[in-house]
């Protein structure tokens, strides 16, 4: 698919405003620029922004995180068939390359939408649920959910997106990352996972 004069240069734009700092080359972003606006803008949208519920949200997200995720999909290590046919022509360097695109960009925070749910997700998050073994999950994603290179970054994710990734950990149809996630998962509730989400999406 080629990419709109449009899309281009909003594209382009949000390169521009988000300045540059990162080791690597102007070639790699064009690489990535292709490759977004030819596929990756049609789910994730062109900043990483997320074009509906179903899909993550990529925008500031650890670049070496989002690169580890596609060779997942690739080999087979994450299952998903619409993601593996769509990494399955990309190179380790092009994967590398579009984490760094998606890791640049800056997401506006989504508005609180049920106070009493946030407010209860916050808890679990900072503090876990004692009672039912859970740890805390800033213990690993930090106090902001900001992440690291190897945790993802929660802070902003979709919230529909988050609580189907914990429920799948918790059924251990996810295996491809922490097996932490599997125990902690498994142990939480239906309501649970969804103020986590809720809290998480407005962070």
């Amino acid at each position: 698919m080629r990419v709109q004069g449009g899309l281009r240069a909003l594209l382009l734009a949000a390169v521009a405003l988000t300045g540059a700092g990162h080791a690597w080359s102007q070639a790699d972003e064009a690489r990535a620029m292709k490759i977004v606006g030819g596929s990756c803008f049609i789910c994730h949208g062109a900043q990483g922004e997320s074009t509906s519920d179903l899909f993550p949200k990529l925008g500031g997200q650890h670049w070496e995180y989002i690169s580890k995720q596609l060779a997942n999909f690739k080999s087979g290590a994450r299952k998903s068939r619409d993601m593996a046919d769509m990494v399955a022509r990309l190179k380790p360097d092009e994967m590398d390359a579009l984490g760094r695109y998606f890791e640049k960009m800056q997401l506006p925070k989504e508005p609180v939408r049920d106070a009493a749910l946030a407010t209860r997700g916050q808890a679990i998050y900072a503090e876990g649920l004692p009672a039912n073994n859970v740890t805390a999950c800033a213990s690993c994603h930090g106090a902001e959910a900001l992440g690291a290179a190897t945790l993802p970054r929660l802070a902003g994710q979709v919230a529909v997106y988050t609580e189907t990734q914990l429920k799948r950990f918790g059924a251990r149809q996810r295996t491809n990352d922490n097996a932490v996630m599997q125990q902690v998962a498994k142990a939480m509730s239906a309501s649970d996972i969804a103020a986590v989400a809720h809290y998480l999406e407005t962070r």
